[in-house]
């Protein structure tokens, strides 16, 4: 998991986080993976970007981007998000490894052209790139104020459980389709 604030779990124990969740689950229903929370509180798509060579090191098979939610607070230029993120596509999948793209909402306080544009940014990307794509990461979390800690950004505990079961009903699916081809290799 390669992301911000909303991946490293920010004003949750540990095991609350998103990325923890996932561990269990997969551990749950008997797959050997290990998840690898790189979560960065306030990191941006650039960030993420100059921290991928260290968050693709071993034999990552899966990685789920969770960037941007820092640039559209701060009203970075879309193209330059656009740009970070087809690039960690590009380079993961160059490795071979399967992309879960989620996509973020920007804050109204920009206007509505920089928020659809925004948004644009994710679809464009799992179209172009062909990656498996969850449409808002926060989906039925953001903006309801008792699945968020106090400063309405951050999901708590039960937030947080909303956004794994989201995550993982995109994953699960790569899981098993990755296990079977493992077994038959010329598939």
């Amino acid at each position: 998991f390669l992301g911000d604030s909303l991946t490293a779990g920010y004003g949750l124990a540990k095991e609350a986080s998103v990325p923890s969740l996932i561990q269990a689950r997969l551990r749950g229903a008997g797959y050997p993976h290990e998840v690898v929370n790189a979560g960065v509180s306030g990191d941006t798509s650039a960030g993420g970007l100059s921290r991928l060579d260290w968050s693709l090191a071993g034999d990552v098979q899966i990685l789920v981007i969770e960037l941007g939610a820092n640039d559209g607070l701060r009203g970075l230029p879309v193209a330059g998000l656009k740009q970070n993120l087809s690039e960690i596509i590009t380079r993961a999948r160059a490795r071979g490894i399967t992309v879960v793209l989620t996509g973020m909402e920007a804050p109204p306080n920009f206007g509505p052209a920089y928020t659809s544009e925004f948004r644009d940014v994710y679809r464009q990307l799992a179209r172009e790139h062909d990656v498996t794509f969850v449409p808002f990461y926060l989906q039925d979390v953001a903006g309801i104020p008792n699945l968020n800690l106090s400063d309405g950004i951050h999901p708590n505990e039960e937030g947080s459980r909303i956004v794994e079961k989201t995550v993982w009903s995109a994953l699960e699916p790569l899981l098993a389709t990755r296990a079977t081809d493992r077994k038959n290799p010329g598939r």
